[in-house]
């Protein structure tokens, strides 16, 4: 289809400037055409439509990315995605009419003369990271990310643009049934995709790990090769070490970039909030070998992975939603004032039967404090002398649970409203279940003043478990072990 002209008119939409003219689409600033019921039309922001290529020359695929965009669309919601308006049929002239974002795509870090910072690096990522995570939570997986493809916001929140090439678990995958190859942007595309594995969400991660690594060394982890030999190198190989090519480059950021990249999906984070979190609090990244080495992968590893390769087929992936459910960050907010022993005990129980079998889960570890703990010490170091306090109590607490492998944080936090303080911390984070202690005094009183676990229960995004003392202390001291942490009494808190 001919480029359409500024001032024609399709459907009740007045056309303006084409603003992108793609490979697969031409998009263009519309606005409804002025009538005497304009006013009811008027969604209350910009739009703009995207209209498939359809010359001779152009692919199938063109058609079938406009039936996917077209149905994924209008089932997406959240501030992640723009917002679907209107459409056109193949009959007459297909058209995609949705919210125009105002923002810049990654692609204007990429050509800015200077190197993205590492603090502008991590916030970026961990925008794409929860951008991508609403997605899956909606059994969609994007397939296609690149930077174009992704818009920042002023106030640095990502959208996610062009979803000719994703994938519903909901809906029938026309991309999978009508073309039999990979299908994606070489540069980006997970090795999964190579094989034709359409449905993971941990595809999505890996091109956010290649994205990171554009934003942090300038290149590509592994080219933009065209053929198929060139794509399946990356089921084995490594890309070059980011801090080789940029050595001011921290361990905790390689580590990052390059367990997104991993070859094998197990490997990767096991959802992009888990990814997010660690983007979002880089003191809490455990460096392993992958993110100290500069040398690169041996050639036996590689050798190896080759071989694996090499079998290497198709296999259906479950809903991304349920994947996503089996791999939560679990929050427990432990309190360090007026609190038994049995009652942390029994908050430790708690904490391993959410966790159960789930290899993948993360436990993020919580308390607050009050904001003149710090400031009222006559230390130099105050602030980081508490912090360090209350994080060893924290992490006396949580040994006793003995998770080998399983990524554990701790967090103080300081504010005056406890409730408030714990709730905002599980939204920024993603948080999939909350584990406290339920108020079991002052029941008369409850009926007129919410105690802290009610107005969690009652705010937070998640599921909330409440825990009382379920066993007496006396139970437990012929186990032997100290059961309570050594708060220090100097710095009670109100929780």
């Amino acid at each position: 289809m001919k480029l359409l002209e500024p001032g024609a008119e399709l459907d009740g939409f007045t056309i303006e400037e084409c603003i992108h003219s793609g490979g697969m689409a031409h998009i263009y600033r519309v606005h409804y055409t002025l009538s005497s019921n304009d006013g009811a039309r008027d969604p209350g922001f910009s739009l703009a439509m995207k209209v498939p290529r359809m010359t001779a020359g152009d692919g199938a695929e063109n058609i079938v990315s406009f039936e996917v965009e077209h149905q994924i669309m209008q089932v997406l919601t959240g501030t992640h995605v723009p917002r679907f308006v209107a459409a056109g049929d193949l009959e007459n002239v297909p058209y995609l009419v949705m919210e125009y974002v105002y923002g810049k795509t990654l692609e204007h870090w990429l050509d800015a003369p200077q190197r993205t910072s590492v603090d502008e690096l991590a916030r970026l990522g961990a925008a794409v990271a929860l951008a991508v995570h609403s997605l899956h939570q909606q059994n969609t997986v994007h397939l296609d990310l690149k930077p174009a493809n992704v818009l920042i916001r002023d106030d640095g929140s990502a959208v996610l643009l062009d979803f000719g090439l994703s994938c519903n678990a909901l809906y029938p995958d026309l991309l999978a049934e009508q073309l039999r190859k990979a299908v994606g942007s070489p540069a980006w595309i997970a090795p999964e995709q190579v094989v034709g594995v359409r449905g993971d969400p941990r595809s999505d991660i890996f091109a956010v790990g290649v994205m990171l690594y554009q934003l942090a060394t300038g290149e590509l982890p592994f080219g933009a090769p065209q053929t198929t030999g060139g794509l399946r190198q990356r089921l084995w190989m490594d890309p070059t070490p980011p801090r080789k090519l940029q050595p001011e480059l921290p361990e905790w950021m390689q580590e990052v970039i390059l367990r997104c990249l991993e070859p094998e999906a197990a490997k990767r984070y096991p959802s992009a909030a888990h990814l997010a979190f660690d983007l979002r609090h880089p003191e809490q990244v455990t460096v392993t070998q992958r993110g100290q080495n500069t040398r690169g992968t041996g050639f036996g590893t590689h050798f190896k992975r080759w071989l694996k390769a090499a079998g290497m087929q198709y296999q259906p992936s479950p809903l991304p939603s349920h994947q996503i459910e089996e791999v939560p960050i679990v929050m427990v907010a432990i309190p360090h004032k007026d609190v038994s022993d049995a009652t942390l005990y029994s908050l430790r129980q708690a904490v391993a039967r959410s966790l159960g079998t789930r290899p993948g889960a993360r436990l993020a570890c919580v308390t607050v404090i009050s904001p003149g703990q710090t400031s009222t010490s006559s230390d130099s170091n105050s602030e980081t002398s508490v912090q360090r306090k209350y994080i060893a109590s924290l992490r006396q607490w949580a040994q006793p649970l003995d998770m080998p492998g399983r990524q554990t944080s701790y967090h103080v936090l300081e504010s005056g409203d406890v409730a408030q303080a714990l709730v905002n911390y599980a939204v920024g984070n993603e948080v999939s279940v909350i584990v406290m202690g339920a108020a079991t005094h002052g029941l008369k009183t409850q009926r007129f003043v919410a105690t802290v676990p009610i107005k969690v229960a009652m705010e937070a995004p998640c599921t909330v478990i409440l825990v009382k003392q379920a066993l007496p202390f006396e139970l437990l001291s012929d186990e032997g072990e100290t059961i309570a942490p050594p708060w220090n009494k100097d710095l009670d808190a109100p929780f």
